[in-house]
């Protein structure tokens, strides 16, 4: 089995396997090289291979190696290095013999990419006709966007209010959504930001500008309702100041024949319709009116009545798949991520940007070490140049903690295969696709703020799941899609996670947590292209609410992480 590339980085032209007996689990030993030049494969057999196991091409093991780690393909002397996606991912600290497990001890990491004289916007993006046929039933927004749900959200302004408002919506949930069927769900925006920190510090503008824009989201519908305390330093104009929402009427224009025909979704740059500004709905805990805790829960359930009023008048209606917006996220990576599931999420990703879609990828230390695959994929030097600044920039906030990109790879990275963060990075970019990157987004910067309306874009975030998932949710996502090897119940409550496995054992032992299973690819049962397909038709009914994905069904929601590098008082 051989496959091309979906990702039109150059880093490798394909894999080949060591075995043609591949059907269901693999019974015969099989080892998988990505590309004609590397001097290592994994192994991609369950449980791992003994020593004296014989491939088909004679390779034999000296040694137990277990699954997706590294087996020498040829001897490798000292100091040598050792290629992996036809990229150096390390040099041996000593000789390896052919059929040795090349574990991580025996390598030394290469140094960071230079992010001098890079190539900017070198590489023409391959031409692919439009898919201009395809469409979900989305909620339609004033300002343009598209909901794929229809979610009321609770805006804090500090963690203080944290508790009463969970309470509050869990009252919600039982005493008034079930008035509304149209509401899928009632959300608390709940973070650690608003007081006890340097509030005017430079870089306090990231996690405002994130809260801001999250409480924007598409899937809210433009109804927007603030919790506060009172005394916080993020006072509720300053976290949403005046021209900053609009708030849509959504009963007259569910009811307008007219308004909805009128409404087109190509641009989120353009309303769509005439929105009202209307005065910020805050309900504030240490008003004089509140006596007693329950007067405080009859406030914010007053407010949230009327906002669900309006939401429940709204209805999905079909729009063009060009209305998505997808975020794309690794966690949990194995080396089967780089080999199954990121290159089908990246063949994925190119037929969402071919239907006019937007799609971010992200993860700043994952794709550091691919820096220069990605300013040679940017549409213009400025792009390319805006990607080179987002990286300077983390670079100098790691080594302000005496860290570096290092740091990166996990435990549970390491024992699914992966040495280093030059290997997990090659497998990380996959997910991005050959479309050239046409826009930037600073972290906690909107799509909308940016005028960016469909293609694919490089959203920098931290690589944790948490924080780059919060960060996605301020961008403007609407769809999540989260690939995992060795397996994560992560889970957002504002837009729904399509969760793609890696390994075909993974998808089996976690069947009621993963939606796809792309470990297929390796077992020979299925093509990168087959899984990026179901993939592509899966986000379509995902985003009509026809199928729900099983972190929705398990109500499987991870906290809101706010990344925020200024100083804490």
């Amino acid at each position: 089995m051989c496959q091309r590339c979906p990702c039109g980085c150059r880093a490798w032209s394909g894999f080949e396997v060591s075995s043609t007996s591949l059907g269901g689990v693999a019974q015969a030993p099989l080892h998988i090289r990505m590309h004609g030049a590397d001097n290592v494969a994994i192994v991609a057999n369950a449980g791992g291979l003994p020593a004296g196991t014989v491939f088909a091409d004679g390779l034999v093991l000296r040694e137990r190696v277990p699954q997706g780690h590294k087996v020498a393909l040829v001897d490798v002397p000292q100091g040598a290095i050792v290629r992996r996606y036809n990229v150096p991912i390390g040099t041996a600290l000593k000789a390896i013999a052919a059929g040795s497990w090349v574990s991580e001890a025996l390598l030394q990491m290469p140094d960071a990419c230079s992010l001098v004289d890079l190539p900017l916007a070198t590489q023409v993006a391959p031409v692919q006709p439009a898919l201009d046929s395809y469409t979900f039933e989305g909620y339609r927004n004033a300002d343009g966007t598209v909901g794929t749900r229809n979610i009321l959200a609770i805006t804090t302004t500090v963690q203080c209010v944290a508790g009463v408002v969970d309470f509050a919506v869990q009252r919600i949930k039982a005493e008034l959504l079930p008035k509304y069927p149209n509401v899928d769900d009632v959300v608390g925006l709940e973070h650690s930001y608003g007081c006890g920190v340097a509030i005017d510090a430079p870089d306090a503008i990231i996690p405002i500008r994130t809260l801001r824009n999250i409480s924007l989201n598409p899937n809210f519908g433009g109804e927007v309702m603030v919790v506060s305390l009172g005394c916080e330093k993020l006072q509720p104009e300053r976290l949403l100041p005046p021209g900053s929402f609009a708030i849509q009427k959504v009963a007259a224009l569910a009811t307008s024949e007219m308004a909805v025909g009128q409404l087109s979704i190509n641009s989120a740059a353009a309303p769509l319709a005439r929105a009202e500004e209307t005065p910020l709905d805050v309900v504030c805990l240490q008003a004089q009116a509140h006596v007693g805790f329950m007067s405080m829960i009859a406030s914010i359930m007053q407010a949230a009545d009327q906002h669900l009023v309006r939401l429940n008048a709204r209805r999905r209606t079909t729009v063009p798949a060009s209305a998505l917006v997808v975020g794309v996220q690794c966690g949990g990576s194995d080396a089967f991520s780089g080999v199954t599931a990121n290159p089908a999420v990246g063949f994925c990703t190119d037929l969402l940007v071919r239907a006019g879609a937007t799609v971010m990828f992200s993860e700043t230390t994952e794709v550091r070490d691919g820096i220069a695959q990605l300013t040679a994929r940017a549409s213009s030097p400025a792009v390319a140049q805006a990607m080179v600044r987002e990286m300077d920039w983390y670079d100098r906030y790691l080594a302000k903690g005496h860290a570096d990109r290092s740091a990166n790879t996990t435990p549970g990275n390491k024992k699914g295969g992966l040495s280093n963060i030059v290997e997990k990075a090659m497998g990380s970019i996959v997910k991005s696709g050959s479309a050239a990157i046409s826009g930037v987004l600073s972290p906690g910067e909107s799509l909308r703020d940016k005028g960016i309306a469909g293609g694919l874009v490089y959203a920098a975030t931290p690589a944790s799941d948490f924080i780059c998932g919060t960060l996605q949710l301020a961008a403007g996502m609407n769809l999540h899609v989260f690939t995992t090897g060795r397996g994560t119940p992560y889970g957002l409550a504002a837009v729904p996670v399509i969760k793609v496995a890696t390994r075909t054992d993974l998808a089996q032992r976690w069947h009621d947590l993963m939606d796809v299973n792309a470990g297929r690819i390796a077992d020979g049962e299925a093509t990168i292209e087959q899984v990026g397909w179901e993939l592509f038709h899966l986000m379509l009914d995902v985003a009509s609410g026809r199928k729900k994905t099983w972190a929705e069904h398990w109500k499987l929601h991870n906290a809101l992480v706010l990344f925020n590098p200024a100083p804490i008082t």
